[in-house]
């Protein structure tokens, strides 16, 4: 595998031509479509060709998928997974367990016919379909209403054939932190008796005492201790809210994992991979503005279509262009190959278990190629 970057002048025809390889094998790594635009700028991955040396090393590769992910994007993606989580069970104040609106048999079938471990993912979404902190609290003080949500997970677990579940509780107080951890570790003894896993998806801390709702709820090290892996969820830096700004930036990936590896194992740790973009009007207004979301590939064909040029924050480690429409100037921040590599080569550099992608409703069909050509995608090992 080779990345080559889009220069003024190029076509599909001139890059195959210049390295040797099929215009169609080209154009479907890179999901590109008729009449096949390149913006200036664009990172594409070439395939068949020298440059990038694999990282000699077996890797996991995780993807959130909601059920009603279209079915052809989920039966390629899971050719490049060797676990699938499902996206998303949640909770009553009763603790009763709320399955997802669609149902999820059909995604636990596909993935047990792709050799990948289904993973149940719980969430405690309020009814207006956020996270929902006084859940949270409520379940976690009332000792009947957990033992109901512990015993309903375990029935649902064994009796759909998941291989385990992810907790990812978001907003925790800090005066429920102790009582989420204890419920995680009485969690993980459940399922350690099923032959199940537990993981636990985190906010991306870069010290114990980081201030913050997001932050304080959540003890690295305790969680750390009882759980089967961790998903360090690495994005949003960039948000709908925010200024424009990258998504996943790389030198504050590198922070949250320089802290994380001191309270949790390497080998337990999922890196959170963006696979999405966020397009801001300009100029930004604070409590006003909202970004839009959407696809990476997405991001790329729009700067093709708009004729912008794409730039590279090199310490950041993302993409990021503007264009006009209907006379309003867009920034916006996406992740392509070249971001991805660097993600990847943090996942070696620190010995990770591997990457955990949020998500792959949208195919990134090069991201994936990349990974699984770095590392050894390993499904029975994990």
């Amino acid at each position: 595998m080779e990345i080559y970057v889009v220069q003024q002048g190029d076509t599909v025809d001139s890059i195959a031509a210049a390295f040797g390889v099929a215009v169609g094998e080209l154009i479907y790594t890179n999901q590109l479509i008729y009449p096949y635009r390149l913006a200036v700028g664009q990172a594409m991955l070439i395939p068949g060709v020298a440059g990038l040396e694999p990282f000699g090393r077996a890797a996991a590769n995780n993807g959130y998928a909601y059920t009603f992910i279209n079915e052809e994007i989920l039966q390629e993606s899971l050719r490049y997974l060797s676990e699938l989580s499902i996206f998303s069970y949640g909770f009553g104040y009763d603790g009763a367990l709320v399955p997802p609106p669609q149902d999820d048999g059909w995604m636990i079938a596909a993935a047990r016919q792709a050799a990948v471990r289904p993973i149940l993912t719980l969430t405690p979404f309020g009814p207006d379909g956020k996270f929902n902190n006084y859940l949270i609290s409520s379940v976690l003080a009332d000792a009947s209403a957990r033992q109901r949500l512990l015993d309903e997970l375990a029935a649902t677990v064994q009796a759909k054939g998941y291989d385990g579940i992810d907790v990812d509780f978001e907003y925790i107080l800090a005066s429920d932190r102790d009582a989420f951890t204890q419920f995680v570790a009485d969690l993980a003894e459940v399922m350690h008796r099923q032959g199940a896993t537990l993981s636990v998806a985190l906010a991306p801390k870069t010290s114990a005492d980081q201030p913050g709702l997001l932050y304080e709820g959540i003890d690295y090290a305790a969680l750390g201790a009882v759980v089967d892996y961790v998903l360090l969820m690495t994005y949003e830096w960039g948000y709908t809210y925010s200024a424009p700004q990258p998504v996943a930036p790389l030198n504050w990936m590198r922070r949250v994992l320089d802290y994380a590896v001191t309270e949790i194992p390497p080998e337990k740790i999922y890196l959170g991979i963006a696979n999405y973009a966020y397009d801001w009007t300009l100029p930004y207004v604070q409590g006003e503005s909202m970004a839009r979301s959407f696809g990476g590939v997405e991001a790329m064909r729009l700067a093709a279509d708009t004729g912008a040029e794409i730039f590279f924050d090199e310490t950041a480690s993302s993409p990021y262009f503007n264009y006009w429409q209907d006379g309003v100037r867009h920034e916006v921040w996406f992740e392509d190959v070249r971001s991805f590599a660097g993600k990847f080569g943090l996942i070696n550099e620190y010995g990770l278990r591997g990457g955990g992608w949020w998500q792959i409703m949208r195919l990134f069909r090069a991201g994936f190629i990349l990974a699984a050509y770095l590392f050894d995608i390993t499904k029975t090992e994990f």
